[in-house]
């Protein structure tokens, strides 16, 4: 065992790290086993318990004035594991809740489609989108760009040129 009084003088009246370090050693193997028969998981018993004892070894003069230090320590550890099956069964409660749908995957002309936006300039795919799919009016679309609706109908009209032509010429590659 590792002396960690590190060269101190060590009052007899007072606790020692010693004293921590028997106190460890006589009950770590004891609440560990209660732990795992509580968890069902060794790992999960082992992490509660030694996150337990670091917490005591950090209030350990005041913990080893009490009557039964080991009780503290106990419920350290037992609030810990509870702690974690709480979050993990809010997670798997969460998990549930959200579960990844599958959804089928885009058809051919739906990527195709895509691709095309993808291709023109963003003033031109904004208006084709907010015009088609968001189903706005040129009247609309134009008062919420601060744009004159001439202006919105010549972008959609050069949008829907070069979509045409890029749609045709994915139907004569296919």
């Amino acid at each position: 065992m590792v002396d960690v009084r590190h060269a101190r003088d060590v009052d007899p009246g007072r606790p020692s790290e010693v004293d921590f370090d028997g106190f460890y050693a006589a009950h770590i193997q004891s609440l560990t086993i209660q732990l795992y028969a509580y968890t069902g998981d060794l790992h999960s018993a082992q992490d509660v318990v030694q996150e337990a004892f670091c917490r005591a070894l950090t209030r350990w003069e005041r913990l080893s004035a009490l009557d039964d230090p080991l009780a503290w320590v106990r419920r350290v550890a037992w609030n810990l594991a509870t702690s974690q099956w709480r979050r993990a069964r809010t997670a798997a409660l969460f998990l549930r809740k959200h579960r990844v749908e599958n959804v089928p995957e885009p058809g051919p002309d739906r990527v195709a489609l895509a691709g095309a936006l993808a291709t023109l300039p963003a003033r031109h795919r904004r208006v084709v989108i907010l015009h088609y799919l968001a189903d706005q009016s040129v009247r609309d679309i134009a008062h919420q760009l601060g744009v004159p609706e001439g202006t919105v109908k010549a972008w959609l009209h050069r949008g829907r040129a070069a979509l045409a032509a890029r749609l045709t010429e994915t139907e004569d590659q296919a």
